[in-house]
């Protein structure tokens, strides 16, 4: 894929199981130089052509491998019938002018998946805008999804924000299927994480619990992991 295109995917949702929400993502990769003018056109465009019940979010891929080098991504969030509509919209002239600026900036294409979004801890109103991103392969889908959740529920600070979901669509050969986000509100918490947020008794428990998700996850591999921060929401 060497430029970004987005304007014609069709969204399918096929997961059977109670979601959350369903989400979007695009990556590609931006020269050093070109990386105002890109969050110019984006924020110009979707700044006047906000998608109804739609979240955009533009993202920085901070801290990454050398095989997750992509430098941003496009996110789009929001209900089912929100996101499909969304994409059952042509978008017009508007539309198709934002495609060709935004693709004379960008270097080249990455990727892109969908997913939905399966539980969160947190408040989902507050702003977290570095996130820590875990993609990991289960097994036993049902088996890490159950046992996550009580992490999530454990685990979480009252400060953060813990998320986890699925993959529906764009996987890679490492057969990555869920995955998990730690939100922070500033760099010096997403540094410390959630082990500095906690007391010296609350990380022996939080020990616990993830001492017994290691036990009932039904095996899972850690895929990647890396840290993105937001340059730009819209919603």
């Amino acid at each position: 894929m060497k430029k970004l295109i987005f304007c014609t995917f069709l969204f399918i949702a096929c997961a059977v199981q109670a979601q959350e929400g369903y989400w979007t993502s695009y990556q590609f990769i931006v020269a050093p130089d070109e990386v105002e003018t890109v969050y110019n056109l984006v924020n110009d465009y979707y700044s006047a052509n906000q998608p109804q019940g739609v979240t955009v979010n533009l993202w920085e891929n901070h801290f990454n491998d050398h095989e997750n080098n992509f430098t941003h991504s496009i996110n789009f969030s929001g209900s089912l019938d929100d996101l499909g509509n969304m994409y059952s919209q042509d978008g017009g002239a508007a539309w198709k002018l934002f495609l060709v600026q935004l693709n004379q900036h960008i270097k080249d294409g990455h990727g892109s998946r969908m997913g939905t979004r399966l539980g969160h801890q947190g408040d989902l109103t507050q702003d977290y805008p570095v996130q820590k991103y875990f993609i990991v392969h289960a097994d036993d889908g049902q088996k890490w999804n159950a046992a996550y959740k009580k992490v999530l529920s454990a685990n979480t600070p009252g400060s953060m924000l813990g998320m986890m979901g699925n993959f529906t669509s764009g996987v890679s050969p490492d057969g990555e299927n869920r995955w998990v986000i730690q939100g922070f509100k500033d760099f010096k918490s997403a540094i410390g994480g959630a082990s500095a947020m906690r007391t010296d008794a609350e990380n022996d428990a939080a020990d616990k619990v993830w001492a017994t998700f290691m036990e009932t996850n039904g095996e899972s591999h850690l895929v990647r992991s890396g840290m993105r921060v937001r340059m730009g929401q819209w919603k």
